[in-house]
């Protein structure tokens, strides 16, 4: 569902609409917690603001399928969204959870190459898409933009280095509280919520481990202190604690 098409934050209606007012007020929470609007002069933001596109996507939905062009930098309004590959015999494997606040796929953009994964909202989302041409006049024309994208580049692979690392090297339940603490990146994921709603299943498979596994990890890390266990979501306690155990095991 497309909720403003152009220049999302004017309503050309008299009568107030509620929803537009909802979205509106949560794409400039969004765009108030994106260190690169601060990059901007006066003028590109207000550009950005023209182009960019709002749709929501209900749980289960595909927001961008693998192969598909890369038309589009996207940045989570609201919900949780993960991206995934599904190998043979269609066994998927989750590569990672975006959570709202986070903006994501600048290299399938910059590059010009075809989406590299599914895009799939793990619940309810609201999705801003800024188009390709208008990502790439900002990161030419702004050095601040373009410099702060070189850095989100190098956090991102950073992540996923450790992310591999602590894979091999490390006990279940460290890699589960990496995947959990990894959300928790203030470069790449700012004001993730405390409580995540993500089954266990599904954070099993961003583990590359089985339920039962995950089970296991996470009641390790609730007797730890380091979080707390709910129907359908986890609640990150103490996100110190956390950090040590995907540290240090």
């Amino acid at each position: 569902m497309v909720l403003a098409p152009r220049g999302v934050l004017r309503q050309n209606s008299a009568r107030p609409d509620p929803l537009f007012a909802m979205t509106s007020d949560a794409l400039e929470s969004l765009l108030a917690r994106s260190a690169w609007m601060e990059c901007l002069t006066d003028s590109q933001a207000w550009q950005v603001r023209e182009e960019l596109t709002l749709r929501s996507f209900a749980a289960g939905t595909t927001v961008c399928s693998r192969g598909t062009p890369s038309a589009h930098w996207l940045g989570v309004v609201e919900g949780l969204l993960k991206l995934e590959n599904f190998g043979e015999g269609g066994k998927s494997s989750t590569v990672a959870s975006v959570p709202s606040g986070a903006w994501f796929g600048e290299g399938a953009v910059i590059k010009g190459e075809p989406r590299p994964y599914e895009v799939v909202a793990l619940q309810d989302c609201v999705v801003a898409f800024l188009p390709r041409p208008a990502f790439l006049r900002i990161m030419n024309e702004s050095h601040p933009f373009a410099l702060w994208l070189i850095a989100q580049l190098n956090a991102r692979l950073g992540h996923y280095v450790a992310l591999v690392q602590s894979f091999r090297l490390n006990d279940t339940t460290a890699q589960v509280a990496y995947s959990l603490s990894g959300l928790f990146d203030d470069a790449l994921f700012p004001g993730t919520e405390r409580c995540i709603t993500i089954s266990q299943e599904e954070l099993g498979r961003l583990c590359g481990l089985s339920r039962q596994m995950t089970n296991r990890a996470l009641q390790e890390l609730q007797d730890r202190g380091a979080i707390r266990v709910h129907y359908g979501s986890l609640e990150v306690v103490d996100l110190a604690a956390l950090r040590v155990v995907a540290r240090e095991g």
